[in-house]
């Protein structure tokens, strides 16, 4: 079959167009470490680019290339590009988005944590490795690139572990604001709740502070909870899920499960049924927070996120992203009676799961 060259040339582009989909991440990371969100915040209405400059303190010469991520950082929709008047002459100037107010440091919902962590060199290095992994016997690129996995590599790097807790936690503050607002309904009745591997306790934080009854407790690693200070209505507890779950009428499970092979997701699983196995309620279960993969139903945008954040669990873990069809075999090997899933989180859904 013949191919006309403007369908070559549409090719190319689309080639193009993928190879430099990097530069997008890179740029938004310049962005935030310039601070250029921050600062336009701070100027209180639209900036012009040499005002920008001047309070960036950009080296004059580089002016035309802080126009130019600018201009990159306008068509991703991270900043808009706006016409003001100043003594009568009308100059083009920049204001901020409903993403990059996500992007202000000292926002309580500041998501700049996670953008630095998943953009910094210990998360991209593994991509480069993908290759040697498919031919290796390793569980990951990460493995592979570090020869060791994940957690073992968080236990021995202060840095890493301090960049993936503080990024986790920004996430759990952005969720749990969300959670306790539009989701109070998954909360309702319960006395007690294990939040595994909830880090620093951001979504236990947010959940009992909205449930004056409900008192919580953050089960981590132990250089993930070493200096981690409770509270009346959560305390923190070293431990490993895979040997124990504290008892509790329910266990909730925010970005885990993603992390593990089925194998492994159906061992934790057995053991949040243990731990709500002695609750009284009648609403006792497990609560998921994680991703649903429906390429059919869902919008472009949302399952092109949910692909990314498969690979992205293909290079750094032994994880995946799940379809429904997925996930509903790994509660009926795990011995769960039924689940509910509600698609109302964004790029998240909550399972609920009932033994």
């Amino acid at each position: 079959m013949a191919t006309s060259s403007q369908d070559l040339l549409e090719a190319q582009a689309h080639v193009w167009n993928h190879i430099g989909s990097y530069i997008n991440s890179m740029a938004l990371r310049s962005a935030v470490e310039l601070r250029i969100p921050d600062v336009i915040h701070k100027h209180g209405k639209p900036i012009t680019l040499s005002q920008l400059a001047d309070a960036l303190c950009i080296n004059t010469a580089k002016t035309n290339g802080l126009y130019r991520l600018m201009r990159i950082l306008v068509h991703s929709k991270f900043f808009d590009k706006v016409i003001i008047s100043h003594q009568e002459e009308r100059e083009e100037a920049y204001s901020l988005t409903r993403a990059s107010r996500l992007l202000i440091r000292d926002e309580p919902l500041s998501l700049v944590p996670l953008a630095l962590t998943l953009t910094d060199p210990a998360f991209i290095g593994p991509f480069h490795q993908m290759t040697e992994w498919f031919r290796d016997e390793c569980p990951s690129a990460f493995f592979t690139t570090n020869g060791m996995d994940h957690w073992e590599f968080a236990a021995k790097d202060e840095r890493l572990n301090k960049g993936f807790n503080e990024a986790m936690a920004a996430d759990a503050r952005f969720m749990g604001s969300i959670l306790v607002q539009d989701c109070k309904h998954v909360f309702k009745g319960l006395k007690t709740m294990v939040d595994v591997a909830g880090g620093t306790g951001e979504v236990s934080k947010a959940v009992a502070g909205a449930f004056s009854g409900l008192k919580c407790i953050v089960l981590d690693l132990p250089h993930v909870v070493a200096r981690m200070e409770g509270s009346e209505n959560v305390r923190f507890v070293s431990g490993d899920m895979f040997e124990f779950i504290p008892p509790a009428d329910a266990v909730l499970l925010k970005w885990i499960m993603h992390n593990w092979m089925d194998e492994d997701c159906i061992k934790i699983l057995r053991k949040c049924k243990e731990a709500i196995a002695e609750s009284k309620i009648n609403g006792k279960k497990v609560i998921i927070v994680d991703m649903v993969v429906d390429e059919e139903k869902q919008a472009h945008e949302l399952t092109e996120t949910h692909l990314l954040m498969d690979v992205l669990m293909l290079a750094h873990y032994p994880g995946k992203e799940r379809t429904e069809r997925e996930w509903a075999k790994l509660f009926a090997v795990a011995g769960f009676k039924n689940y509910k899933i509600t698609s109302t989180l964004g790029v998240n859904s909550i399972i609920e799961v009932f033994p």
